[in-house]
């Protein structure tokens, strides 16, 4: 799983909180503690798959486009790590019953897991995600 999944967890979050504002690419950046080139490439991703929309110029930045319960964590994987769980082979002696069966006996089990895994973040929507950082004290 890459950084892009929590960065676009993290962005949708803080827009999510502020309904009623644009937040800049700098402030979600800002937010992150991320530079705001790897922000706008997760929001851009979020946009063109239309979970935000954008608003260029002065004044200008993003908002939340659906529901918050329409987006969950499963969506947010697909669009930035789909794949990623799956083993990462050397190219193996194809004369070994190891080395000729392990890249597809991996994939086999790491694509179950991937499964399980959109199983269970599929349960958590950006909402949820809200509800739990807005039960959660401020320090």
């Amino acid at each position: 799983m890459n950084s892009d999944f929590t960065l676009a967890i993290h962005s949708l979050t803080l827009l999510a909180l502020q309904p009623d504002r644009m937040s800049t690419s700098d402030a979600v950046a800002e937010s992150a503690g991320v530079h705001p080139v790897r922000i706008r490439k997760v929001l851009s991703l979020l946009r063109k798959n239309g979970i935000i929309k954008s608003k260029e110029g002065n004044g200008g930045g993003f908002l939340f486009a659906l529901d918050l319960d329409e987006v969950t964590l499963w969506d947010l994987y697909k669009l930035t790590s789909e794949g990623s769980l799956q083993p990462k082979c050397p190219d193996s002696n194809e004369d070994c019953i190891v080395g000729a069966n392990m890249r597809e006996v991996l994939f086999f089990i790491f694509l179950g897991a991937e499964e399980h895994l959109g199983e269970y973040l599929k349960k958590y929507s950006i909402k949820e995600i809200v509800d739990l950082i807005k039960a959660k004290p401020v320090d």
